[in-house]
């Protein structure tokens, strides 16, 4: 019937184009850069259906993590193209009204199906694959943990899905190498064992909140508003839920309200090769020309295969010739012999004369004295000479009485209580002069 369909469409196609005098092959060409809805898959008895617009075959190996609700890459789609996935499922009840409601709009989806209830509806599984959707895997029993649960046991609960999702088909060769985590609670060791068996992990570009107790009215609004900010990728829906089921006919309205087209992945097989692209063409929003780079490239590590020390330079690698000069100068004679020139210095070039300045600017008690006789020595004045020698001898005898009464201070206890004489019972009129204060000296001075 469908090909019946085709035959008379490019019937009453190459009629047009002969009386518009067109050939068959430049209106095949006009078509396939028309509008992508008009490519849509046949929707028998549904022709304003949105239909399937492109199958893209991805390879699960060379982009092994997609979706940027947690990965860098997603999947190669145009402006307003759309992936519909399901996950959880599937459950009679519900997954059933979701595959008819796809089928009524020829629409192809990926499933991403939980062991246990492959297990307990194997047949739900095989409406799957008869209906011609894509169907990955989900895990065994679902559990929110995959992002802290051993290794090991997560490969369990990986195996166990996809043993029992391909026990409930026919031909276990449908089943899809793409796996979605649980709750998107991703752990780098899960995707690296993943990604060693060649599967493919799914996120998603953004969610529709229909596992929360929210109304389908909410579940229709937040899948189109979270669409609109993308401006395409893969949409993240369960067919387990009520509210799904209830907001997908409206979500399929708008898309084709707002010209979104959807697009169906499957994998690449050795009878079908992955469909050509371009590394840039995996990010959401690739850059252009016009979108300054906010970060510079890496610089890669290079790898030597081998280290090897160079020999040093030889006077032949210079281009110098054995009689011109030495590049380096050499020392003189005079700069050599210079040292024997110079006499040995003798001591008394070191020795300081007993009571000069320098020794007095060395006590800090009489720096202040000291310098006072240095100027009055250099530079007398002649109308005060007599009044300046008078000075300079006072300060002569006070400095003579510290250093008198200085040493005295430093005579030890014992020696100058044997030194004095025996006490009286009646003191002494007249007491012993007390040593010139530094203090006094100075302001006197």
């Amino acid at each position: 019937m469908i090909g019946s369909g085709v035959v008379l469409r490019t019937r009453s196609w190459t009629a047009l184009g002969q009386s518009l005098g067109l050939s068959l092959g430049l209106l095949l060409a006009l078509l396939t850069t028309a509008s992508p809805a008009a490519l849509a898959a046949d929707c028998p008895g549904r022709p304003d259906a949105l239909g399937t617009s492109r199958t893209l075959v991805v390879d699960p190996r060379e982009h092994p993590l997609i979706g940027t609700m947690q990965y860098r890459e997603t999947l190669p789609l145009k402006d307003h193209e759309v992936v519909l996935t399901f996950d959880d499922g599937p459950i009679p009840k519900y997954s059933n009204q979701v595959l008819q409601i796809l089928a009524d709009e020829c629409i192809k989806a990926t499933f991403f199906i939980v062991g246990n209830q492959a297990k307990a509806n194997p047949e739900g599984v095989r409406k799957l694959v008869a209906a011609g959707h894509t169907v990955g895997t989900h895990s065994m029993d679902h559990p929110l943990t995959f992002d802290r649960m051993p290794v090991e046991k997560a490969e369990a609960e990986i195996n166990g899905g996809i043993e029992w999702t391909k026990a409930a088909m026919t031909d276990p060769s449908k089943l899809a190498p793409f796996f979605r985590i649980p709750g998107l609670m991703r752990a780098e060791g899960v995707e690296n064992l993943l990604i060693s068996r060649g599967i493919q992990v799914w996120s998603a570009d953004f969610p529709a909140d229909d596992w929360r107790p929210v109304s389908s009215d909410r579940v229709y609004q937040l899948a189109i508003q979270r669409l609109e900010a993308k401006g395409k990728g893969i949409l993240l829906l369960h067919d387990i839920q009520a509210r799904t089921v209830a907001a997908l006919p409206k979500i399929i309205r708008d898309l084709k309200a707002k010209g979104y087209r959807i697009v169906h992945v499957v994998p690449a097989t050795a009878d079908r090769p992955a469909t050509p692209t371009t590394p840039v063409e995996w990010l959401l929003h690739p850059p252009t020309e016009t979108t300054p780079i906010a970060r510079w490239p890496r610089v890669p590590n290079f790898v030597f295969a081998q280290i090897k020390t160079l020999p040093a330079p030889l006077l032949a690698d210079l281009n110098a010739q054995a009689e011109h000069q030495p590049l380096l100068p050499r020392r003189t004679k005079g700069q050599v012999d210079v040292a024997s020139v110079l006499p040995v210095p003798g001591r008394d070039l070191f020795a300081i004369p007993e009571g000069s300045v320098e020794v007095l600017l060395s006590t800090t008690l009489s720096r202040r004295a000291a310098t006072r006789l240095a100027m009055a020595a250099e530079k007398p004045r002649p109308a005060k000479d007599k009044v300046a020698k008078g000075k300079t001898a006072r300060l002569q005898v006070k400095l003579q009485g510290h250093r008198t009464a200085h040493a005295a201070h430093g005579t030890p206890k014992h020696s100058a209580q044997a030194d004095s004489p025996a006490p009286t019972s009646t003191p002494p009129k007249t007491a012993a002069p007390r040593p010139t204060r530094v203090a006094s000296l100075k302001k006197r001075a």
